[in-house]
């Protein structure tokens, strides 16, 4: 099993403070993970680094088996998916549902002179098949509820094909239902083997789908523990990480915690 993501002694500063590390982290084909901790926590800081968008101030950080600072990330970006709070602020409102999704193929937002073929097309439709969103396809982004529109940005993130999938809290702002479909949804989509490797960002232990496999929880910068999440997520790590006492109940592959 080849390592996705190799994280040795990474430290990320910003004059004299310390926003991340040093931590050591490595991500494999097939698993599922979700990055937890309060806010400041270093999470934010961790995304970007796997998403090539920062480099480690020290350490050495693989994305893909290429060491950033030693390749170029215009290369290495396509073959990571991603959805962010900013790049849904940047899709045009008139931008069709089908064409949002499309257009990943050539990483470009909002569809200009670009030429796609059948494949193309019947890629996109799949994947808002996956994330029903197909009866939506025409319909016009800036339209869309908030859940409608974070299930058509995950699908945009999927149809590179990418060998690594990066989530910033994709639950955020949706109610309970449309928490609910979106989490079932990524379930599905951690259950298919052919699906990429998967990072989930998230505040919210109540967000963290079934069929996740792994965790990380950091806390000051520093990862408190990391591992399988049976093993790893419990009431003391989570207690440790926010500094109060929590009570942690897992029921039938869900995750709930409350502050005692």
């Amino acid at each position: 099993m080849s390592a996705i993501i190799q994280f040795s002694d990474v430290e990320v500063r910003r004059g004299e403070r310390t926003i991340l590390g040093p931590i050591s982290w490595s991500v494999n084909e097939g698993e599922r993970w979700v990055v937890l901790g309060p806010n400041g926590a270093g999470k934010t800081t961790l995304f970007q680094i796997a998403a090539t968008n920062i480099h480690p101030t020290k350490g050495e950080a693989r994305i893909l088996g290429e060491r950033l600072g030693r390749t170029d990330v215009f290369e290495l970006r396509p073959r990571i998916g991603l959805t962010t709070n900013n790049l849904a602020t940047e899709i045009p409102f008139d931008e069709s549902v089908l064409n949002l999704v499309m257009t990943a193929a050539y990483g470009v937002i909002g569809r200009w002179r670009e030429e796609y073929d059948l494949w193309d097309e019947s890629r996109a439709l799949a994947l808002l098949t996956t994330l029903g969103m197909k009866d939506l396809k025409d319909q016009r982004y800036g339209t869309l509820s908030e859940g409608e529109k974070k299930r058509a940005l995950i699908a945009r993130a999927l149809m590179p094909n990418p060998e690594l999938l990066l989530l910033d809290e994709p639950a955020a702002g949706l109610d309970l239902g449309g928490r609910e479909d979106l989490l079932q949804r990524l379930q599905l989509l951690s259950e298919d083997p052919t699906s990429p490797a998967t990072i989930i960002v998230t505040h919210h232990i109540e967000e963290i789908p079934r069929g996740t496999t792994h965790v990380l929880i950091l806390s000051h910068a520093r990862a408190v523990a990391q591992g399988r999440i049976e093993d790893v997520l419990t009431s003391e790590n989570l207690s440790r990480a926010y500094g109060i006492s929590i009570s942690l109940v897992h029921d039938n592959g869900r995750y709930f915690a409350r502050a005692i």
